[in-house]
């Protein structure tokens, strides 16, 4: 990770400088994430809602998805691209009894080519210390209030291994074909932080 003369890693001061902008009203709490996830929606983000939603209507991909991500997500064309092809995709699948959370508690290892840029909250000390603490806690503060019965594992992504989340699919959604399940497809989603 490239630094600054203090040994600061940049991203942490881009994300100071982000909170400082939010604190003083310039840009609205959340506005850059939106941002983000509107430039995402034509490109990367696209690709996980993609790979989601084929999930969703084949049961035999899913679970080629499910044993090996790698392989699955080249049935459609994609890898994990950047240049690093010893990357290994896992994908976890939500259901009923067992939820699946991702964070990086080192840095902000991510997919980016299939979910698009991470958020800034994905990247925050506060997240990347709290989740892995209090993994409950912190899917209520996003709004996600899970049974008491249903279990919570949390993954923690490294250079060599990122994950996905594959969420439940929506109930009331068998009419809709696979674009209109992608379109459902939220990047919170991808990471397990919300339902779709």
């Amino acid at each position: 990770m490239s630094t600054t003369h203090d040994d600061t890693p940049i991203a942490a001061r881009v994300r100071h400088v982000e909170a400082l902008l939010e604190q003083r009203g310039v840009v609205a709490p959340g506005a850059i994430d939106r941002r983000i996830d509107e430039n995402a929606a034509g490109g990367s983000l696209a690709q996980g809602a993609r790979i989601v939603a084929r999930a969703w209507v084949d049961p035999g991909f899913r679970d080629r998805l499910l044993h090996d991500g790698n392989a699955a997500i080249g049935e459609l064309g994609l890898s994990m691209a950047g240049g690093i092809q010893d990357q290994r995709l896992e994908v976890l699948a939500n259901e009923d009894s067992d939820h699946h959370v991702v964070v990086c508690t080192l840095c902000s290892c991510y997919p980016v080519a299939l979910l698009g840029p991470s958020p800034s909250w994905y990247k925050s000390e506060a997240y990347r210390s709290r989740v892995v603490r209090d993994p409950r806690g912190v899917l209520a503060e996003f709004g996600l209030t899970l049974p008491d019965a249903t279990r919570i594992t949390v993954w923690d992504a490294s250079a060599e291994t990122r994950y996905m989340v594959l969420p439940q699919r929506p109930t009331g959604t068998d009419d809709l074909d696979e674009p209109a399940l992608a379109a459902l497809v939220t990047r919170k989603g991808l990471i397990g932080t919300a339902a779709v």
